[in-house]
């Protein structure tokens, strides 16, 4: 567990939102939310979330200290999940792995953006050097997004991964270095000041 502070955001609609750490209580509002993400979205997870065992899993992960879990709330709903994941490994102990699933009606909205801002705070006060992210290739939007935010494919495993169907899925590893990041959410968030 974190000590991150609740926090209020404006979307780019106007609607109003808050982000705040994932805690036991949140059980049945992560499975209502993954429920209401479309099925071809819920394939690319590593774990078929509309399982209870395994949302409550998900939950008890950060315990360890070692994952942190963010969701975005609205009218007591869950509408984001975040997760950034530090490694257990000596080597490795400078990068983290972020990853961010944003329900259907919300995207779009600049919440992809927030969530990517906090997750980085997260990674700043666990003095990361770079951010990585596994997804399928198939996965064009969640690529794009990752694009946009400064990540660049590094590795493709062919056939490395399996949905949540069986069938075997190219693996893109992209990664960015956190002064990177920083930069392209800077910029973003002030060009949507400009733009207010």
């Amino acid at each position: 567990m974190t000590n991150y502070t609740p926090k209020q955001f404006k979307l780019k609609d106007g609607t109003e939102i808050e982000v705040r750490e994932m805690k036991d209580v949140d059980l049945e509002l992560s499975l209502d939310f993954f429920k209401t993400i479309n099925e071809e979205e819920r394939l690319y997870l590593r774990m078929d979330v509309t399982k209870r065992e395994n949302v409550k899993k998900r939950i008890q992960q950060m315990k360890s200290g070692l994952v942190h879990r963010l969701v975005a709330t609205y009218k007591d709903k869950i509408i984001a999940d975040g997760a950034l994941e530090l490694s257990q490994h000596g080597w490795e102990e400078h990068v983290g792995e972020m990853r961010i699933i944003i329900a259907d009606y919300f995207q779009r909205k600049g919440l992809g953006m927030i969530m990517a801002r906090e997750l980085y705070y997260l990674a700043a006060s666990a003095k990361l050097e770079e951010i990585v992210v596994r997804m399928m290739r198939t996965q064009d939007a969640a690529k794009n997004i990752f694009r946009k935010l400064g990540f660049h494919e590094e590795v493709l495993l062919p056939d490395h991964v399996k949905d949540l169907t069986g069938k075997s899925q190219d693996l893109i590893i992209m990664r960015c270095y956190m002064k990177e990041l920083w930069q392209e959410l800077e910029d973003y968030f002030s060009d949507m000041r400009m733009h207010r």
